[in-house]
């Protein structure tokens, strides 16, 4: 969703089977059932130049690194990301390009054996995209978001001679990672990780389990408006309710616009959403009724996702950083200059309602917004939707079989091993 922004700058992928489509046979694993996925979510900023050239190439120069032929993914997703950003460097194309973009990349390594298939997850970042597994209906970070006051950062800005100033690199940029940007790259002493902003990755490597129902990966302009927590919660209904994965990517973002753009840019910037269901060998209908009957026992009840916009107008200091609170369902939720969320010490039975969680099931379901209201919005100025960004851009849906990998888009295929649906 293009959001108030005057341009679409935000980038996507995703490919089912990275060996099958980037790699020579010869390169491939030996295990025949060996299969790669790869998802990228790529926020631009300052253009959507770096944005795009990353949503068509890093998959393909991360399955070019010699040690991704040798099976070292994590390796692999480091050196692709820096030899992403030295393309761009390199080509003429991009030599007045000085943006960059924030990325979060997920690679799915499916490993099949006959009694219970094992996923293992690899997970990249540059910035501050975010990718967060839904455990169960709790919200688990993949990654942490590269900000200029978190304290490693920090000591590699002033190590490189760069400051942090207003929570901004040199007082101009508000992220201490990304591709592009090559401003803030200009020490040839230094290697490519000593930059002052750094196109250098966090590799996170987590074992799925049975436990672990779907993965979120979103641009900021998501995180800036529901934590992770919340969105897990709602993304959880949506499937409980058997909404469809693009339908739900599509109901978070109009709960995050803005209703105009005078909210200090909060709900106002670019959105893509990717949710990627992990089935773990069961059907995409099994993988949705086990999650509904999960819901429908309250396994786990977060504290909701709160309404847009509903901000408290005082503000709270913690450990010197300045602190937005805003009120959920019932309790409160902190969030950090940094990101960093805070809830306060309660345990699970005091933050919900359970009459009030027991009607919004079937609420939810209803949630999707009416066409004549989304023609409304879309015939007059301000935020751009969904029908006004080029069809590239428009949802998409694609699930792979198991031990196949064939692909279904919106016109039509099966499922077996991850649903995955993308929407910006």
């Amino acid at each position: 969703m293009q959001g108030w922004r005057i341009s679409m700058e935000d980038a996507h992928a995703a490919v089912l089977d990275l060996y099958a489509k980037y790699t020579t046979p010869k390169d491939t694993p030996s295990e025949p059932d060996k299969r790669l996925a790869f998802f990228g979510v790529y926020d631009g900023h300052g253009g959507d130049k770096v944005a795009l050239f990353a949503g068509e190439n890093l998959h393909k120069i991360v399955a070019k690194q010699d040690s991704f032929a040798k099976g070292d993914i994590e390796q692999a997703l480091k050196d692709g990301f820096l030899a992403t950003d030295r393309a761009i460097l390199e080509d003429p194309k991009y030599e007045e390009e000085v943006s960059g973009c924030t990325a979060a990349s997920e690679e799915l390594n499916t490993n099949w054996t006959a009694v219970s298939p094992c996923l293992t997850g690899y997970k990249a970042n540059a910035g501050d995209s975010r990718s967060v597994l839904g455990v169960k209906g709790r919200a688990k970070p993949l990654s942490f978001d590269h900000k200029p006051q978190n304290e490693g950062e920090k000591a590699r800005i002033s190590a490189a001679g760069g400051f942090v100033d207003f929570g901004r690199v040199n007082g101009n940029l508000a992220l201490s990672r990304a591709i592009g940007d090559f401003e803030f790259k200009k020490s040839p002493e230094l290697s490519p990780e000593q930059q002052i902003v750094t196109a250098y990755p966090d590799v996170t490597v987590h074992e799925l389990s049975d436990d672990d129902e779907f993965l979120v990966i979103a641009c900021d302009g998501i995180w800036d408006c529901q934590t992770s927590q919340a969105v897990v919660e709602f993304v959880r209904r949506g499937i409980a309710a058997k909404q469809d994965l693009y339908r739900i990517c599509e109901n978070m973002m109009d709960n995050c616009l803005a209703s105009n753009s005078e909210t200090g840019g909060v709900g106002c910037d670019n959105m893509t959403m990717t949710i990627i269901g992990l089935l773990n060998g069961r059907t995409k209908e099994e993988w949705y009724n086990q999650i509904a009957e999960r819901v429908a026992n309250a396994e786990f009840r977060g504290p909701g996702i709160r309404n847009q916009f509903e901000e408290n107008p005082d503000d709270y200091e913690v450990d010197n950083d300045r602190a937005r609170g805003f009120s959920v369902r019932s309790g409160r939720i902190i969030l950090l200059g940094d990101g960093t969320e805070l809830i306060p010490e309660q345990n699970d039975e005091e933050l919900f309602d359970q009459t009030e969680e027991d009607r919004d099931l079937p609420r939810q379901a209803q949630h999707e917004s009416p066409d004549s209201a989304r023609k409304e919005r879309e015939g007059t100025p301000g935020p751009q939707s969904r029908a006004d960004a080029p069809k590239s851009d428009e949802a998409s849906a694609s699930i792979s079989e198991t031990p196949s990998t064939a692909a279904k888009s919106a016109s039509g295929g099966s499922s077996e091993s991850t649903e995955q649906s993308t929407t910006s």
